[in-house]
This record gives structure tokens, C-alpha cells and sequence, in this order.
């Protein structure tokens, strides 16, 4: 937090004119690099006080002391003998500085930060940084290099354009506006600029504002025609974007009235620099307003298919669109600022080193979720198990995803983990497995077996619950104390609690199964009798034997299972729920 305030402090004071651009971009790149500048060692000083070891420097350094009225330390800034500089030096740089405010053309912005120059205005000893335009006439403006036996090589405004400075001064024109407005307003200086400009500033915000808004209205128009005539609502998403339209089309506004007003050289230049970031943060502000209104579009669309995962990659997704547009805005200003982004992108290039060092479970657990996401393994409401612990998703962040678990506890897990984590996603089941065996009697005859195996497949293939083609029921193994019987089926539900239900009725239908065939469930114990024991039901016992017979005389016995035809008309026949139900009359089988 303490960097991102200095960040926003140097980049101000840079806009303001209150630091140098190349001191503040060496700010930059130290508070970037987080302080690893320092470990290079110091970094050399200035050989020249005044800022005269580059063009840049030079011209801007002219323009701000000149500005605050110190015209003899200007003079240093002039190609001139030293007896010069004493009785001449002042007024010649106050001379000049009205030249540079009144007539100069050229880009401060673009002028050369090294010592070298650039080879876009001429060699590394000569620039031509720009002219003075008088009608038809261009006087170039000349900086030369030369050395100085104090402060090494510097960059001076050059003899050969300070010989016309005296001619060219006499005929520069007021301000025809200065001539009909109050001395008051004309003499009064605030920052370089006479009162007058000033409140011709301010007094253009309010115009500039009605001509944006005026422009953003007209933009609109097209718009409710194309949806008039497509027949579809207007959904009131340029409204959104009106007010990032509104800060560019009125910053730009602005900058056009301004250009009237003949602002002075170095306050035009910071002035510049302010719309251009004005227009600059309209124009990102509505790229962020698009893209957050097309991701919740997109992602509104991907939910309503069924594609849940992908609607919260999109979340995620513009999470990073939006941090990246961001990034992108604060180097944009920076540039506009006057920057070089070669040193702030080293720094960057440094620090983004330094954080991804530092920050590797993060990113393992920002790529885990993109992974999760985009793979649609699980959702937010699924209930799936995870290791030992089963519970409900309730949110996919770009950190981990949070579980209401069976306790009703919350558990977070970090995404890395969870991409690397066997999931089992209860959810997504279409049916639920009932698979539960069953532990006879050793009594139990074989024709009582044959009965039990039988009217419980005949129960589940009747049952609307369960999936008949899958269902059956064997005679498994001889367990110790035990017949076991193995059932595998179905049941037809996805919910778990109407699954509970359902295998509460077909255990209770079981019993009544098992009850009626006379045999009984084995228990797991030992039993010491102490009177004759009564055993087996013999009514039962022969009841059960005496149909299973009846099956085989008809030739019916149904193994290794029933026929074909009578598991299709048997389908579906129990009527479940019972009738005796409180729910039963609501979801009873016609």
C-alpha cells in the first residue's frame, strides 16, 4: 500500500512539473525493483547542477527557472560570454522566454534525455529542437554542446539563435485579448500564467462538459435504432458507458478551447500531459466497463446452457482481464507522464521476477482453479467428497474453493491441491447404487431360499424406484453363520435424501419378504438354548415349499432368473409410495 502511494505521489508531482521526468523514472524503477537498485551501488550525481547534461534538461530547466522570474540563473542556460551573461544575460532570457511561450513550434515531449542527443534533431554536439514561427518565416531553434570546464559537457541555447532573439522579440504580438481586459488580470502571474488564462480554463470546463455530453447522446442514437429495428430491449448497458465517454469527449473538448487561449510553453506542456491522462483513464475506464459487461454477458449465456464451470471461469477470467487492463492504464499515464517505459519495464521485469519467486503457491493455486474450472471437475452446490471429507462447494476463488461440509463447518481448500486431488462428485450421479447383503439363517432350506431369492426379485423388478433391467438377487457364499444373499440394483433418484427413503422401503419390504418365507435374518452372536427350540415355522415351511413346488410343476421356477415376459409385465406393479403414506395419494402410480 505505502508503494502504490508513492507511485501515484511521484507520478503527480511528475505531471505538475514539481519533479523532472527522468528523476521521477528512476523513482519509479527503485520503488518497482523494491529497493534491489540499491544493491548496485549508488548512482552517480549530476556532473552539471542545472540539468544541462541533456537537451531535455536544458530546454525544461530554461522554461522553470525562467518562469519563476530568476532570469539571471536562466542566463546560464545561454550560449554567451560571461561578460554578457552579467549585463545582458537576464533580459535576453526574458526576451527568449516569451519567444518560446508566444512563437515556438516543436515537441518538448520528444526531446532527447541523454547526453548524446538524438539523430532525429541532428548530431550528438547540435539539436534542432524546433522553430520560431512568424508568418511565413521559421527561425530554427539550435542547442549546442560544448565543454565546460566546471561541469563537464552541458547543452546551451545556441549563440546563432539568441543573435535573433532581440529582433524576433520586437515583433511578437500580445495576446489581442490582453488589450481589452483588466491590467489586473493581464500583470497578476499564479504558476507561469496570467489570472486571465486561468479563469478562461475554468470557465471552458462547464462548456467542455456540455459538448462530451452532447456527443455522447449523439453516439447513442444509432444505438436505439439498431435495437428499434431489431425489436430487441434496450437494456440500459450504455448508460455504463456513457460516463468513461464523457471524461475523454470532455478532456478532449477542453484541449480544443484551450488551444485558443495561447497558453505559455511549460504550462502548455503540463497541461497537455493532464488531458492526454484524463483522456487516457476515460478510455480505460470504458475498456474496463466493456469487458466487465461482456464477461457478465457471457457468463449469464454459459450458465443458461448448462455450462455452470465455464460460467465461473468467467469470473475468474475477468478478474484477470480487468487487472490487466490496469497494468496497462498505469503504463499508458506513465508514458503520457513522460516516462521512458524501457526503465519502468525493467523494473517491472525485475519485480515480476522477485513476485513469482515469492508467490509460487499462488500461482500453483491461480492455475489449479483455472484448471478446475475450465475441466468442470466440480461446481459451486455440488456435493462431492474430497479425501476423507465429503461436503457442499460453495464458492471457486482464484485462491481455493470453500466446502460447507457435513458438520456444517467450512472447509478451504487451496486449488493447487485440488487439482492434484481425486474428486468424487455425488452430484453428477444419474442413479444410486442399492447393494446391500443379506444374512440368512443356516436353517433356512434350500426351497425357502429358492422362495426368498424369488419374491425379492419380483419385488424389485416391480418396484417404479428401481431400475429392473440391472436389478438381481444370488445366493453368494456360505459365511460363517450365515446364508449370504447379494443384491445389486439401482434405485432411480439423484437426491439423497429421497434415496434414503426409498431403501428404507425396500429393506421394510425385504423383511416382510424374509418374515414370510419363515427363515429369519442370522445374528451375529452365538445363542445358548435353554429349552427345546422351537425352530422353523413348519406352516411356513411347507407353504413356501409347497409354491416353490408349484413353480416347478409349471414349469415357472424362475433360475437362474424370470422369464423375459413376466420381468416386463412385472415392472413396475408395486405401488410405492405405500398407500398408507402422507405423501402416497401425491405420487401413486396409475
Amino acid at each position: 500500500m505505502k508503494k502504490l502511494v508513492l507511485l501515484v505521489l511521484i507520478v503527480c508531482a511528475s505531471l505538475l512539473g514539481l519533479m523532472p521526468a527522468p528523476l521521477a523514472a528512476q523513482s519509479v524503477t527503485k520503488l518497482l525493483q523494491g529497493g534491489a537498485a540499491q544493491t548496485q551501488g549508488p548512482t552517480a550525481a549530476s556532473a552539471d547542477q542545472l540539468g544541462r547534461d541533456t537537451p531535455s534538461g536544458t530546454v525544461l530547466g530554461f522554461l522553470q527557472t525562467a518562469q519563476s522570474g530568476d532570469y539571471k540563473t536562466a542566463a546560464d542556460y545561454l550560449q554567451i560570454s560571461a561578460a554578457r551573461r552579467q549585463s545582458q544575460g537576464p533580459e535576453l532570457a526574458e526576451k527568449l522566454k516569451l519567444l518560446m511561450d508566444r512563437a515556438f513550434v516543436g515537441k518538448l515531449r520528444r526531446l532527447a534525455t541523454t547526453s548524446e542527443g538524438s539523430l532525429e534533431y541532428g548530431t550528438a554536439d547540435v539539436q534542432t529542437i524546433g522553430v520560431f514561427s512568424f508568418g511565413d518565416a521559421d527561425v530554427p531553434v539550435v542547442l549546442v554542446r560544448i565543454a565546460d570546464p566546471n561541469s563537464g559537457k552541458i547543452w546551451l541555447f545556441s549563440s546563432e539563435t539568441l543573435s535573433k532573439v532581440p529582433e524576433l522579440y520586437d515583433n511578437v504580438e500580445a495576446h489581442q485579448v490582453e488589450n481589452k481586459l483588466p491590467q489586473s488580470l493581464v500583470r497578476n502571474v499564479f504558476l507561469g500564467m496570467p489570472l486571465w488564462q486561468w479563469l478562461a480554463l475554468l470557465a471552458a470546463i462547464p462548456v467542455a462538459l456540455a459538448i462530451g455530453w452532447a456527443v455522447v447522446l449523439l453516439l447513442a442514437i444509432p444505438r436505439r435504432l439498431w435495437l428499434k429495428f431489431r425489436k430487441r430491449p434496450n437494456l440500459h448497458a450504455y448508460s455504463r458507458m456513457s460516463k468513461p465517454l464523457l471524461v475523454s469527449f470532455s478532456a478532449f473538448a477542453h484541449r480544443v478551447i484551450a488551444g485558443y487561449f495561447g497558453l505559455p510553453l511549460l504550462p502548455r506542456l503540463y497541461y497537455s500531459r493532464t488531458i492526454q491522462v484524463l483522456i487516457s483513464i476515460g478510455f480505460f475506464w470504458f475498456l474496463l466497463r466493456v469487458t466487465n459487461l461482456t464477461m457478465q454477458r457471457l457468463r449469464i449465456r454459459a450458465i443458461g446452457a448448462g455450462r455452470i464451470g465455464t460460467g465461473t471461469l468467467m469470473v475468474l477470467g475477468e478478474r484477470l482481464l480487468t487487472a490487466l487492463v490496469v497494468i496497462v492504464a498505469v503504463l499508458a499515464t506513465l508514458a503520457i507522464v513522460g516516462f521512458k517505459l524501457t526503465t519502468v519495464l525493467a523494473g517491472l521485469g525485475i519485480g515480476g521476477i522477485a513476485i513469482a519467486f515469492a508467490a509460487q503457491k499462488t500461482l500453483e493455486n491461480l492455475f489449479g482453479g483455472i484448471s478446475v474450472l475450465a475441466d468442470e471437475v466440480i461446481r459451486v452446490g455440488d456435493y462431492c467428497r474430497f479425501g476423507d471429507r465429503t461436503g457442499t462447494v460453495e464458492d471457486i476463488s482464484l485462491r481455493s474453493t470453500r466446502v460447507r461440509t457435513d458438520a456444517r463447518t467450512e472447509l478451504s481448500i487451496p486449488n493447487g491441491a485440488l487439482a492434484t486431488m481425486s474428486i468424487e462428485n455425488f452430484t453428477r450421479r444419474d442413479k444410486i447404487l442399492f447393494n446391500p447383503v443379506l444374512a440368512i439363517r443356516y436353517e433356512t432350506t434350500a426351497d425357502q431360499l429358492r422362495y426368498l431369492l424369488a419374491e425379492i426379485r419380483r419385488m424389485l423388478y416391480q418396484h417404479p424406484k428401481v431400475e429392473s433391467e440391472s436389478a438381481s438377487v444370488r445366493f453368494a457364499n456360505f459365511d460363517n453363520g450365515a446364508l449370504r444373499l447379494e443384491i445389486f440394483s439401482y434405485v432411480l433418484t439423484q437426491a439423497a435424501n429421497e434415496f434414503n427413503a426409498i431403501r428404507e422401503d425396500l429393506w421394510l419390504r425385504i423383511m416382510e419378504i424374509v418374515e414370510k418365507s419363515g427363515s429369519g435374518f442370522a445374528v451375529p452372536s452365538q445363542t445358548v438354548y435353554f429349552s427345546r427350540d422351537s425352530g422353523l415355522d413348519p406352516e411356513k415351511t411347507a407353504a413356501a415349499e409347497q409354491q416353490v413346488q408349484q413353480w416347478r410343476d409349471q414349469h415357472k421356477l424362475p433360475f437362474p432368473d424370470f422369464a423375459p415376459a413376466d420381468k416386463s409385465a412385472l415392472r413396475g406393479s408395486i405401488v410405492y409410495p405405500v398407500p398408507e403414506s402422507a405423501v402416497g395419494s401425491n405420487q401413486r402410480l396409475p
